[in-house]
């Protein structure tokens, strides 16, 4: 398992106006969080903004570095601006070495699926992460599933992963994560052929049958 290590300070300024301030020096305002508790911090919005593109919004173990020791936290939330991507906020958890903790793991399928490569099937996805309990020293950032083996009509669920040791999976076993199914190729119907038109008869008699003249 990675483990990163950010450099923190506490926060004493909170409100939106010192947040301002906090990011036109370079800073992001974040919390840590620890048993209902929570603690205003900020750190390098340069050293944060890599530490995100790193980790690619994996579930990682995060050592906060303070100037009087560090802790250790695992990532909550953050706050994107969805015009520039900049981190506006972020929240820490702190976590207890031997306290067991639950978090959500992203799932990677890999291989191509012989029901797709020889049979022509289509791989359908399911739920893309599951949640976990676990130590922190056991945190993954995600869990691969192999797909290659499956044909068409079969599928993985959730009951068949095996994560590990010292981990358990919290999500229902009867969660479908990927399965391969039959294309079918659907022949456009053809066209009705034209028909004509019924000749429309003019209201009235025929000139033969109109009444004879007095």
């Amino acid at each position: 398992m990675e483990k990163f290590s950010l450099q923190v300070e506490k926060r004493e300024k909170a409100g939106k106006g010192a947040a301002r301030s906090l990011r036109r020096e370079g800073r992001t305002p974040g919390i840590l969080y620890r048993a209902g508790q929570a603690s205003s911090i900020h750190l390098s919005a340069k050293e944060l903004a890599q530490f995100i593109n790193v980790t690619a919004g994996e579930q990682v173990l995060v050592h906060l570095e303070f100037g009087d020791g560090a802790k250790q936290s695992i990532v909550k939330d953050y706050q994107l601006d969805p015009m520039t991507n900049q981190v506006l906020h972020i929240d820490f958890q702190e976590i207890s070495a031997t306290e067991e903790i639950k978090i959500n793991v992203k799932l990677v399928t890999i291989g191509e699926p012989i029901g797709v490569k020889r049979d022509g099937g289509m791989l359908q996805h399911g739920i893309r992460e599951i949640e976990i309990a676990c130590l922190p020293d056991k945190i993954t950032g995600h869990i691969k599933v192999d797909v290659a083996p499956l044909l068409v009509g079969q599928s993985i669920h959730v009951s068949d992963l095996n994560p590990g040791e010292g981990i358990r999976i919290l999500t229902d076993g009867h969660e479908m994560i990927a399965s391969v199914i039959a294309v079918r190729e659907e022949v456009a119907a053809e066209a009705p052929a034209e028909t004509a038109e019924p000749e429309v008869l003019k209201k009235g008699k025929k000139p033969e049958e109109a009444a004879p003249k007095q």
